[in-house]
């Protein structure tokens, strides 16, 4: 575990002799299609995957790879511009270290964005839900020795998604206009979408929106200390099943992309107010 500790360290240490004075305090995890609003960055610092010690390599289809630090609005962010998935192979320990390595640059707050597929039957293609709570059916990122510096052996997750970011967005939303959702994510291991069965069976079990990433992410930043805001871009309707009815990535990126800008105002006003 020494060791682990020293790659995050490494990790860390690189980062900021790449990000110069630069030193922010929200990260932000851009998922599936959703890559585009590290545009919205500017006087921006981009380091790629490749270049940072120990970190994994992007592979999934619409994650760039690249760790961006730069100004949005009048504060400066960290944002990774794809994520890690135990689909592509990698362990739980890989998806999640660059939490915290985060941890270690001084990141106090977290936004995870993806790509979802709606369960609950009132969402549409092109929705944004705030998550306000997840359903982990993945394996837990903490097994294992516990690493004392970062988190205690049993964290509470009983807010696990800060509940005054999602009253500051809700805030932000009804003043712009901006229509929201608001429910549970469901986190799977991927990379097969879901069986009809499967949609009815998490919806019944609380579910309104279900994926393959995040909460990984977000039970480590929990674990760290960090506060969380949680966005999913409702990219196909689980619920419907027509007889030519397929789950296809491109419409999923497709539908993503559209709701990139209304995302992206939503986290650079967030940013504004927290800071």
């Amino acid at each position: 575990m020494e060791n682990l500790l020293e790659q995050y360290q490494e990790a860390a240490g690189y980062i900021r002799s790449q990000i110069g004075g630069y030193v922010p305090e929200t990260a932000i995890i851009l998922g599936s299609g959703l890559g585009s609003l590290a545009g919205s960055l500017t006087e921006t610092v981009s380091i790629p995957y490749t270049g940072i010690p120990h970190f994994a390599r992007s592979t999934a289809i619409g994650h760039k790879g690249n760790l961006i630090c730069g100004r949005l609005g009048n504060k400066t962010v960290l944002a990774m511009q794809g994520r890690f998935h135990y689909y592509e192979g990698y362990t739980m320990q890989q998806v999640t270290f660059p939490v915290r390595v985060m941890k270690l640059l001084g990141i106090e707050n977290l936004f995870v964005s993806n790509a979802a597929g709606g369960i609950n039957t009132a969402f549409k293609v092109g929705d944004l839900m705030i998550i306000r709570d997840h359903i982990n059916m993945m394996p837990n990122p903490l097994i294992g020795k516990n690493l004392e510096c970062f988190g205690t052996r049993f964290p509470d997750m009983t807010r696990a998604y800060d509940r005054e970011f999602i009253r500051l967005v809700e805030q932000i939303a009804d003043e712009n206009n901006i229509p929201l959702k608001k429910g549970v994510y469901v986190g799977l291991t991927g990379p097969s979408y879901e069986t009809p069965a499967e949609y009815a069976f998490y919806g019944k079990g609380g579910g309104d929106a279900i994926g393959m990433s995040t909460v990984p992410e977000v039970i480590v930043a929990r674990h760290c200390g960090i506060r969380v805001f949680g966005m999913s871009v409702i990219t196909n309707e689980g619920y419907h099943f027509a007889d030519d009815f397929v789950n296809n990535a491109d419409d999923v990126l497709e539908a993503a992309d559209r709701a990139a800008g209304r995302m992206s105002f939503l986290f650079r006003s967030l940013v504004e107010k927290i800071g």
